[in-house]
């Protein structure tokens, strides 16, 4: 591994690209900080760009490079089926222009419903048009890794929960901000179901170790997650401790779901992911942490952590 390597974070406006961030400046890394908004940093370069347009991929990403795709859409399928495979595809190209590497962010709508553990071997299956999109843009770079086109990888998290998560995480919309504020949280169709959280600390340290180890090219990985995952009930209840609050909650319905789906764009576009919530959603991470000696943040401890953080950028 060339150790003089820029790390070059596509997506840096995001809560993962914040905690990866600090963490490849924690470890006296050479970063610049890719984003439509052109967020930056005093400890690293930056610079805004369009992931659609070829051109500006291929000016910000440098040769031999470690670059991390981490870009975030609207939720919207229509926008996904569109701008997803050609982002992918310009990323991909321009890496292999510059003979960069690649790690891609990944989620896990490609599996669909999955019984039992999800590990990096169960097959791409998805139930939901987001999931055929994921599926395809994930195929796509799983294809130029074996046709020896790119040196890249793919690292899935669970759905996260963190500090910087706010914009993007059901745990801080639905339970933490409700709870701080005296209200009643909300547990998406099922509060008895467990669902595994990953911790976005975590995240920021596993593709720092995934990106500065040769051997973890051209695979899957799954990025560290607590296990066992808790119920949506037992999640509320820790955090309602942590914040001194009660433990109240309101269960939402999928019929509340498709009624307000009418009403809310968002609402109605996050309705065919509900069997995530009404399903056991388990998130095995055991290869990661093998392979790393890895031990994920507890649900107890990243809770505390995340109020913490919340509460400190007086979002709490």
């Amino acid at each position: 591994m060339n150790n003089d390597a820029k790390h070059i974070i596509l997506g840096a406006g995001g809560a993962i690209g914040r905690v990866l961030a600090d963490e490849l400046i924690a470890n006296r890394k050479k970063i610049k900080l890719v984003s439509r908004s052109g967020r930056s940093l005093p400890e690293a370069e930056s610079a805004a760009a369009d992931l659609t347009d070829f051109g500006a991929i291929k000016g910000v990403i440098e040769e031999s490079s470690i670059v991390y795709l981490l870009a975030g859409l609207p939720y919207d399928r229509n926008i996904w089926k569109v701008q997803w495979p050609l982002i992918m595809r310009n990323v991909a190209n321009a890496c292999a222009v510059h003979r960069a590497k690649l790690i891609f962010f990944d989620n896990v709508y490609m599996y669909g419903r999955v019984k039992g553990a999800m590990t990096e071997e169960t097959p791409i299956n998805p139930c939901s048009a987001k999931g055929e999109i994921r599926a395809q843009i994930a195929e796509y770079l799983l294809s130029q890794m074996k046709e020896g086109n790119i040196t890249a990888m793919i690292a899935r998290s669970a759905d996260f929960y963190g500090p910087f998560a706010e914009g993007s995480s059901v745990p801080f919309l639905l339970v933490f901000k409700r709870l701080a504020r005296g209200t009643k949280a909300q547990c998406l169709v099922n509060a008895k179901t467990r669902h595994s959280y990953t911790y976005t600390g975590d995240c920021g340290k596993a593709l720092y170790l995934l990106a500065t180890a040769n051997e973890a090219y051209n695979q899957v990985w799954h990025l560290p997650t607590a296990a066992p995952p808790l119920t949506g009930e037992e999640f509320i209840k820790i955090a309602a401790a942590s914040l001194g609050a009660k433990p109240g909650y309101i269960v939402l319905k999928k019929w509340m779901a498709r009624f307000g789906g009418i009403f809310n764009k968002l609402v109605a576009e996050s309705y065919e992911m509900l069997y995530q919530n009404e399903f056991d959603y388990i998130f095995d991470s055991s290869k990661f942490e093998r392979k790393f000696n890895f031990k994920p943040t507890s649900y107890e401890k990243g809770i505390i952590e995340t109020i913490r953080h919340f509460k400190e950028r007086k979002l709490l």
